[in-house]
């Protein structure tokens, strides 16, 4: 059975909107409200995750099954670990209709980099 999204995305596709993880965590403190959208499996989010603030977890596998529970209207932060789970949900969701959807850029490993060096490296 082949998979539901490609194993391996093009990151350099200029068609998915970006979010550096220093401009997330901004946003995040200025409290501009924004919808994180966490697609990863569940034992990654016990290695390292983002502070929580209410995200949605939706791993990736059942994306395209549970796009209701994703409102439109709202402005959406869709990350992974690396960004190229969530650059494949981003074009999912763009190709639907969805204009305010950005992809974490670099996912988790770069919040990590950029932001919490405390994070556990997977």
């Amino acid at each position: 059975m082949p998979a539901r999204y490609p194993v391996t995305a093009s990151p350099d596709d200029s068609s998915i909107p970006e979010m550096t993880p220093t401009e997330l965590d901004e946003r995040l403190k200025q409290e501009h409200p924004l919808l994180l959208v966490d697609v990863r499996e569940p034992h990654e989010i016990e290695i390292a995750d983002l502070p929580s603030v209410g995200q949605l977890r939706i791993p990736v596998g059942q994306f395209l099954d549970r796009l209701e529970e994703i409102d439109p209207e709202e402005n959406l932060v869709i990350y992974c670990r690396s960004g190229a789970r969530s650059g494949w949900a981003v074009q999912q969701l763009q190709e639907r209709g969805y204009d305010k959807v950005w992809n974490l850029k670099g996912g988790v490993l770069s919040w990590r980099e950029d932001v919490d060096p405390t994070l556990t490296a997977y």
